[in-house]
């Protein structure tokens, strides 16, 4: 009975085979198409003499790269109200050994330098800047921008994780929020739509009612819960500054917050329909605060902020899927006002990976970046003395043959986006070059720095980025400092 089964499973076995040598020489080298699929077989000698993937040596790039947190002692914690000191920086001596360089025009190095000003006087005047890092799938969960963040705060002061979204769909670390299931999130860049594209900075929003409701609407209850969390970067962790922003109320809204169980705060909302702040300040950081709503018309609410009292706060807006060219797609006057209310002084965009599977040849490649300058120009129109800093697509690999490559067209694409940038008046900083350059990304994920999808980079790798971009940013503010 055994012999029997395995003269089957031998002949089955050959017969497979002999199959796939026919279909390998009968297969046309370009394959076949059947409808919107192509089918594609390995040919006779590609699979006697089948490829290897080749491993880049990037040891000197991220072996040495320092994403040791500063020490630091913990806040002295206070009661009720704040004395204004939490934002101070730390004594950072910083050292760079090697840096990658931002790309600059000469309005971009105006604006950079402008926004050096402004960053080196944050801690000593006790004034608060904000630094919106839009980005891709690459950032979500506050990937690189928490380590970019905690760079920024060591150096220059700040505490809390700075913009959260109203109701987060993204595993993070920076913080805890939850909210109840009756809030549904809107974005300007993928599922349900706001009518009024009215979604301030973060580009997405929450509801617990539709933006429509007739008269035999009844009385809705929601929340929304957030709050520090202890596996967060060192200063994010510690905040007394909670804000809350909202738009489009136009019924009567009570909030009611809690904390530990007890109301601390309640009042209605406005309800002219424009974007208003709730504002509360604490002695200490809280542990964590749920926001009830009661209406029978939910406002938009767009988001918290968790902040200190100064310094520096550094906003992960992460749009995944989203290519970057949003503008057509929100309310710019909401936009604009809370971009200066937040005195948003430098605007990071770190976008072009989710547009590389899409673009087929060298015009579709400027096409794209036409088109992604001109998001750069309408940005600067909102507020034209902000700083604007592009991150470029990281080396992202496609699978050929069994073996990992980069995309054909992914460098003449960095090459029209960064042009593109330059001339719009904002800075490049490659990344691509930065990590490894052409071909690099199978060796970040065979040091678990990537992800097997061989286009994201894991949490450590993000980390390792991130620093990468810190120094290169640095870079310019120790020439900046030199004057």
């Amino acid at each position: 009975m055994n012999s029997s089964n395995s003269l089957r499973v031998l002949v089955f076995t050959a017969g497979v085979a002999a199959i796939l040598a026919v279909m390998s020489l009968l297969m046309p080298k370009d394959g076949v198409s059947i409808g919107d699929v192509k089918l594609k077989f390995l040919s006779a000698e590609q699979i006697v003499s089948a490829k290897k993937q080749e491993i880049k040596d990037i040891s000197s790039i991220v072996s040495n790269v320092n994403t040791k947190e500063t020490e630091e002692k913990r806040l002295i914690k206070h009661k009720n109200i704040t004395n204004g000191g939490v934002g101070a920086p730390q004594i950072v001596n910083y050292e760079m050994n090697r840096a990658s360089q931002f790309s600059l025009s000469s309005t971009g190095m105006k604006a950079l330098r402008n926004f050096f000003k402004k960053l080196e006087r944050a801690a000593v005047d006790k004034n608060k800047i904000h630094i919106l890092h839009f980005g891709d799938s690459q950032i979500e969960g506050d990937r690189m921008t928490s380590f970019i963040r905690q760079r920024m705060q060591e150096k220059f002061g700040g505490y809390g994780p700075g913009l959260i979204a109203a109701n987060n769909i993204y595993p993070t670390l920076s913080y805890r929020q939850s909210y109840s299931p009756n809030f549904v999130r809107y974005t300007c860049f993928g599922g349900a739509k706001l009518s009024n594209k009215q979604y301030g900075v973060m580009n997405s929003a929450a509801r617990f009612t539709s933006e429509s409701v007739d008269s035999n609407a009844t009385v809705q209850d929601a929340w929304i819960t957030i709050g520090p969390d202890n596996r967060a970067h060192s200063r994010a962790q510690s905040f007394n500054k909670v804000n809350m922003f909202y738009n489009s109320c136009e019924v009567s809204c009570l909030l009611q917050v809690e904390s530990n169980g007890k109301i601390i705060h309640e009042e209605y909302l406005v309800t002219d329909g424009n974007s208003h702040v709730v504002k509360l300040v604490f002695g200490r950081t809280p542990e964590s605060l749920k926001f009830n709503f009661k209406s029978v018309k939910s406002p938009n609410i767009v988001g918290f902020s968790c902040e200190g009292d100064y310094g520096v706060q550094v906003d992960n807006i992460a749009m995944r899927g989203s290519s970057g060219t949003f503008f057509g797609s929100v309310n710019r006057n909401s936009f604009k006002k809370m971009l200066n209310e937040l005195n948003t002084e430098l605007t990071i965009l770190q976008f072009g990976g989710n547009s590389m599977p899409y673009l087929k040849d060298s015009a579709a490649v400027r096409k794209e970046a036409r088109y992604f300058k001109s998001q750069i120009q309408t940005l600067k129109s909102l507020k034209s003395d902000m700083a604007i800093i592009m991150i470029g697509p990281s080396d992202m690999s496609k699978l050929k043959n069994g073996v990992y490559e980069t995309y054909p067209l992914l460098e003449y694409h960095i090459s029209q986006l960064k042009k593109a940038a330059l001339s719009a008046g904002a800075g490049y900083w490659n990344l691509f070059d930065a990590m490894g350059g052409k071909n690099s990304m199978p060796a970040w994920v065979e040091k678990d720095l990537g992800r097997p999808d061989h286009v994201h980079f894991s949490i450590k790798g993000a980390t390792i980025a991130a620093q990468l971009f810190y120094d290169a940013f640095m870079s310019e503010y120790l020439k900046f400092e030199g004057k």
